[in-house]
């Protein structure tokens, strides 16, 4: 069986240095239901960049080749080979911030297309919302209901089926719609057969 993990490289703030408390927040298919989808919020509390980092933070250590960046998820590969990953990077205007508290507010907007609050999902012990697909639109309002500033969405969609054959490291970046970050990434393709 193949399975895909995403990992976060490094991120880098294109604006003047200041104090940073940064978060994500992912969208994407759920493993096991192609009707549904899933969102999280991470890490918590939050990433706190001072400005002597020179608004970067690197998450894979220095070292030997093949290092671990920030793990985000692992699940089986989709039948299909493609998978929906959506980020969205905020700047928290709160000193301590509540990821139960968030996701407590999503599922409330998310009306009944919301489902359970679920841990332990694709390799992570942050807890996740599972929603309807349909209700994917809906995600632009809860985001907005959220007070914190708003720095961009990336689309980490990807396609494996050329790489499926292989045991392979993708390595992506892009610049969030906001033009205000720089994230860096990868998907591994492993066969653990």
């Amino acid at each position: 069986m193949k399975t895909i993990s995403l990992e976060f490289s490094k991120l880098q703030i294109l604006k003047e240095k200041e104090r940073w408390r940064l978060y994500f927040i992912l969208v994407t298919e759920h493993p096991e239901d192609n009707d549904k989808m899933v969102i999280s919020t991470f890490p918590d509390p939050y990433i706190r960049l001072k400005p002597n980092q020179d608004n970067q933070i690197n998450f894979e250590p220095e070292g030997s080749p093949g290092t671990d960046g920030l793990f985000v998820i692992e699940r089986n590969m989709p039948e299909d080979q493609r998978l929906k990953a959506h980020i969205y990077l905020r700047q928290s205007r709160k000193k301590i911030r509540s990821l139960g508290d968030s996701l407590q507010d999503m599922k409330t907007t998310l009306g009944g297309d919301a489902f359970e609050i679920i841990d332990e999902l694709m390799g992570t012990t942050v807890p996740w919302l599972v929603f309807t697909k349909k209700a994917l639109p809906l995600i632009g309002k809860v985001l907005s209901q959220i007070q914190d500033k708003d720095m961009g969405f990336v689309s980490m969609d990807e396609s494996f089926k050329e790489e499926s054959d292989l045991n392979s490291i993708l390595e992506r970046t892009n610049t969030f719609s906001t033009g205000e970050a720089k994230i860096w990434w990868k998907w591994k393709v492993n066969d653990s057969e």
